[in-house]
């Protein structure tokens, strides 16, 4: 860690960035050659070549939008250091690094690396997961208001009213050379299958390193027997009924007339087929 790029989304956190922002400047003085912050809407135009490690200060986002800068210019020698302060910080709990600031720069000095699954989602990349439907619903719909109000407890709020309204639609699925058509209220294809921090995961022994991507299928639609399913889910039970379906893939693509959807949590509008496909072991990031 010589020369170090680090990328700032100030909104994050409720302003919480600004302050890991002038903790950050004193860890690199005493460790970096070289080191240049920007905002987030600068990493697009800011040229990579210069930097060896890029820290990525926000959320989920925040990551996705680097993820996406280091893959599109082959920048695959490149480490990145996750700085959470967003609303979910998925990624950084997977990958063991704590909400504490102090914590993690901890870790980061100890410079155990993880080498991280990549998905590519028609062309956008995603390190955490696709949702379709009722997972979209909740990330895309819940307030900023809420969000800012309760932090990542608004999805949860969010999560329970959105529930009241659940609507099937019908997918085509083709994975690994397999088809379902199946009618469904929500799909979530994942790397990281955690959520709520790491309270719980919609897939069983899900890695980022594992080349496999986690296919959840929630057909459940009415409320109680969500929730029945979301009880089983939470206590760890994950097993294929015709309440829901649980399988891994190397790719899949997915076909219907259409949906809400998220990629890493911000909205996505694909209206067409979707393809995903996974570039194994392509992101190099600091982990605990």
């Amino acid at each position: 860690m010589k020369n170090v790029l680090v990328v700032s989304n100030d909104n994050a956190g409720r302003k919480q960035a600004l302050m890991h922002r002038k903790e950050l400047h004193k860890f690199l003085l005493k460790r970096c050659q070289k080191f240049k912050f920007i905002s987030i809407d600068e990493l697009e135009t800011t040229e990579l070549d210069d930097f060896d490690t890029i820290f990525a200060i926000g959320g989920d986002g925040t990551v996705n939008k680097v993820v996406k800068s280091i893959t599109v210019n082959k920048a695959f020698d490149k480490v990145i250091g996750i700085i959470s302060c967003g609303t979910a910080n998925l990624l950084a709990s997977k990958l063991g690094l704590p909400s504490s600031l102090n914590k993690t720069l901890k870790i980061i000095d100890n410079n155990k690396i993880k080498e991280v699954d990549v998905m590519n989602i028609n062309g956008n990349y995603s390190i955490l997961r696709c949702g379709i439907g009722y997972d979209a619903e909740i990330i895309c719909k819940t307030p900023q208001s809420l969000k800012n109000k309760f932090g990542y407890f608004a999805y949860f709020i969010a999560g329970i009213i959105f529930a009241l309204r659940l609507t099937p639609k019908l997918y085509n699925i083709t994975y690994d050379n397999k088809v379902l058509e199946t009618a469904a209220t929500c799909l979530i294809i994942a790397n990281a299958g955690n959520m709520y921090k790491n309270w719980f995961s919609v897939s069983e022994k899900c890695e980022v390193d594992d080349g496999l991507l986690d296919v959840f299928i929630l057909k459940a639609k009415n409320p109680v027997i969500f929730f029945l399913e979301f009880l089983l889910i939470l206590f760890g039970i994950k097993k294929n009924n015709r309440r829901a379906l649980y399988f891994k893939a190397k790719n899949i693509k997915i076909q219907n007339n259409w949906t809400v959807c998220h990629i890493d949590g911000e909205k996505n509008n694909l209206k067409k087929e979707i393809n995903i496909n996974l570039i194994p072991e392509k992101i190099k990031m600091f982990c605990k």
